[in-house]
Formats: structure tokens, C-alpha cells, sequence
């Protein structure tokens, strides 16, 4: 009689466990539409709501010669772009903390953002071709996350508890964002007066002159897809670190996924928009704060609420001081650095 009881009282659990995962994420959804919309709406110059619809209009009418036709058209690809990198910067923090069981993980503890930037300030300072910054940070990107692998295998191998590997990949990781530290001072050190403006705006972060990238979308999607489909995994391997392998979860094969996704997504985040700091580390604790450490629901709401605060950073980035915009860099870190004190308080009442 106890065990039927038991069984019958797990369903309903789960239902509510679903339709509240399933409220959360719509919400999101909804806030992030939101989001962009006010994105298109807000500038310098101003559209009303019904400016942006006769806009939409013009545009899926071949008509985009109208002024906020042309607006529309500037903001919403800015808007597409920085919610795509919000998003996976965000996804890239809660990766990196399950990767490393470090809750103060974030997409460049591992250097691989420092390999982007030399790649970029190396382009700009010698090459000086804009269209060859992306490409050149997404290949530096990838080259520091191989070296990373080469020198951290057997600790992305271990098959037993993170805990006495995670610190070694992290320090091996430190060790080469310092090395790329050191060769972007020197660049810094030797730039004109004509490139040093550039290569400062690509470091602090901007998505000014940003464009919509299939391949951006294409990785985050992916990477989405199947970080939901090994959520359970990841589960297990937090909670059970030290039984995860006798529970069935290859534990090597699930740090090397995360390692390489968390490369693939950084890699695209940066050379995207440059190095935009605490979306990847203040939207994963603020979702886990909110609704738990389930990655199930974290992962895909983390992505979502990332997306959302990237977007809205960039408006104010655009309008506070316009004509004039800031780096969304310089936002993010001014928001960023209160609301995380703010959650550290919070964790600390508890």
C-alpha cells in the first residue's frame, strides 16, 4: 500500500515540476521578445509602436528606404546580435561551473578569451582589415582551447571525482590567460595613437559594429540541445561527484563535452562582440538563486535571461549619453558588479 501511494504521489510532483519549468521558460521567452522590441524602439531618435509596425511593414513590403524603416533594420540586427551573445555567454558560465565545481566560473577563467584577443589586437595592429578581426579571434579562440586541452588531459579524463582535477585545469588555465595577458600588453604598448581606440573597444566589449551571424546562432542552438539533453548527467555528477561513475555517468567523456562546448561558445561570444564581462557569471547564479540548480531549467532559462540582459545593457549603452555610445562592456560591469555583491549578501542570509 505505501509503495502505490508513493508512486501515485511522484506524478503529480513531476507535473508540477514541469508546468512551473514550463512557466519560467515562457516567461522568459516573453521578457526577451520584450526585450528586443524596446531595443527597436529606443535610440537617439526615438519610434513609437506605431512607427516600428508601419517599419516591419515597409521592410516585408521590399520598402526599407524609410527612416524608420532604416532604423528598425540597424537596431533589430544589433538587438538579434546581442542577444545571441548574451545568451551564450550566459550558457557558457553555467558550463563552466559544472565543468569546474566553481561557482565563480566564467567563460575566460581558461584563458580562451585571451587567445581571441591577441588573435584580434594582432589583426588590428598589423593587418589593420576589419573583416579579418573575427576570424582571427575566433581561430585565436580555438588554438588556446586546443592548447588547453593538450596540456589538461589526463584531468579532463579523469573518470573519478572532479575535485582533485578541476583546480589543476583551472590553474593550467590561469597560466595561459596570463601569457596572453602579457602579449596583449605588449601590443597595447606598441599601438598607434590611429588603432589604440579599436583595440580598446574590442577588449572592454562592444556591439557596435556587430552584424548577424548564422554560424553564431547555429553553434548556440547546438550546444543548447545538447546541454539539455545531458542535463540529467550533469545532475548527477554535481550532486554525486563522488559516485557519479557508479551511477553510469562516463564522467572523463561528460568533462570533455563540457570543456569543448565551453570552447565553442566562447570562441564565438568573443570574436563576436570582444571580451563583455559578468553576463557570463551574474545570470547563471542569478537563475540558480531564483529557481534552483537543476540543470534542466537552468540551462535553458540562464540562456534566455542572458540573451535578455545583453540586450537591454546595449540600448542603454546607445541611449544614455546619445549621440555618443559606450562600450556595453562598461554597462554590464556596472551592473554586473552591484548585483553580484547583492546575490553573495543574499547566499550568505541563507
Amino acid at each position: 500500500m505505501p509503495i502505490v501511494s508513493t508512486a501515485s504521489a511522484r506524478i503529480p510532483a513531476q507535473a508540477n515540476s514541469s508546468s512551473r519549468a514550463f512557466l519560467i521558460l515562457s516567461t522568459l521567452a516573453v521578457l526577451s521578445v520584450a526585450s528586443i522590441l524596446i531595443a527597436c524602439l529606443v535610440g537617439s531618435i526615438s519610434l513609437s509602436t506605431g512607427e516600428l509596425f508601419q517599419a516591419f511593414v515597409d521592410i516585408l513590403h521590399g520598402k526599407p528606404s524609410t527612416l524608420a524603416a532604416t532604423l528598425l533594420e540597424l537596431r533589430l540586427g544589433r538587438a538579434l546580435s546581442g542577444f545571441v551573445v548574451g545568451a551564450t555567454l550566459a550558457l557558457t558560465g553555467v558550463l563552466m561551473q559544472a565543468l569546474l565545481r566553481n561557482p565563480l566560473a566564467e567563460p575566460y577563467v581558461l584563458g580562451i578569451s585571451g587567445g581571441a584577443s591577441v588573435g584580434a589586437l594582432a589583426t588590428i595592429l598589423f593587418l589593420g582589415a576589419a573583416w579579418m578581426v573575427d576570424l582571427a579571434a575566433f581561430a585565436g579562440a580555438i588554438a588556446v582551447a586546443m592548447l588547453l586541452f593538450a596540456l589538461a588531459y589526463r584531468d579532463l579524463r579523469g573518470s573519478g571525482s572532479s575535485e582533485g582535477n578541476a583546480p589543476l585545469l583551472l590553474l593550467t588555465g590561469v597560466i595561459i590567460a596570463s601569457g596572453c595577458g602579457a602579449l596583449v600588453s605588449l601590443m597595447l604598448s606598441i599601438a598607434p595613437d590611429s588603432r589604440m581606440r579599436g583595440m580598446v573597444f574590442w577588449m572592454i566589449g562592444d556591439l557596435s559594429t556587430t552584424q548577424p551571424r548564422y554560424l553564431s546562432w547555429i553553434i548556440l542552438l547546438a550546444v543548447l540541445a545538447f546541454s539539455i539533453r545531458m542535463a540529467r548527467a550533469i545532475n548527477i555528477a554535481a550532486m554525486h561527484a563522488d559516485n557519479a561513475s557508479t551511477l553510469g555517468i562516463k564522467v572523463g567523456s561528460l568533462r570533455q563535452a563540457l570543456f569543448f562546448c565551453s570552447a565553442l561558445l566562447t570562441a564565438s561570444a568573443v570574436s563576436s562582440a570582444g571580451s563583455i564581462g559578468f553576463v557570463g557569471l551574474i545570470m547563471p547564479h542569478a537563475c540558480r538563486f531564483a529557481w534552483g540548480p537543476d540543470h534542466r531549467l537552468l540551462i535553458p532559462a540562464a540562456s534566455l535571461a542572458g540573451g535578455s540582459f545583453l540586450v537591454l545593457a546595449d540600448t542603454l549603452a546607445r541611449s544614455v549619453l546619445a549621440p555618443q555610445q559606450l562600450p556595453v562592456g562598461v554597462i554590464t560591469a556596472i551592473i554586473g558588479v552591484p548585483v553580484f555583491l547583492l546575490q553573495l549578501h543574499q547566499l550568505r542570509r541563507r
